[in-house]
């Protein structure tokens, strides 16, 4: 059964910082692409950062480039977004996603396994 589950949100002050962590089973992650994306409400989930297998390559939102750092643990099965310098505009729910196709990309539609979600708040 493949299954992602995020753990690590939280509420945090403007310019804290956050470790999201995305933990795989059923499949391995370094054999396909992998990203995190947010939605915020009242807007359409979006993409924040994307690896994919094939390369290493890493794509960030321009929104948070400079401030998060994507990542995998191949031994742990797990992902991860490093979130420094938060801002409020980063008050969202985080998912993890993976696809079989190893390019990545920062469209949600073209991923085929989700995790839950975790909320991610940045205020004072």
């Amino acid at each position: 059964q493949v299954q992602l589950v995020e753990s690590g949100g939280g509420l945090v002050q403007p310019g804290g910082s956050l470790r999201l962590s995305c933990a795989a089973s059923g499949f391995t992650l370094d054999y396909y692409a992998i990203g995190w994306f947010r939605q915020a409400p009242g807007k359409e989930r979006e993409g924040v950062s994307c690896i994919s297998s094939s390369d290493g390559s890493t794509y960030y939102a321009d929104s948070v480039k400079g401030r998060f750092t994507i990542s995998v643990d191949n031994a742990k099965n797990t992902m991860y977004l490093q979130m420094n310098s938060l801002k409020p505009e980063d008050t969202a729910v985080y998912y993890c996603a993976a696809r079989t196709d190893p390019p990545a990309t920062m469209a949600p539609r073209e991923y085929d396994y989700w995790g839950q979600g975790t909320q991610v708040t940045v205020s004072s």
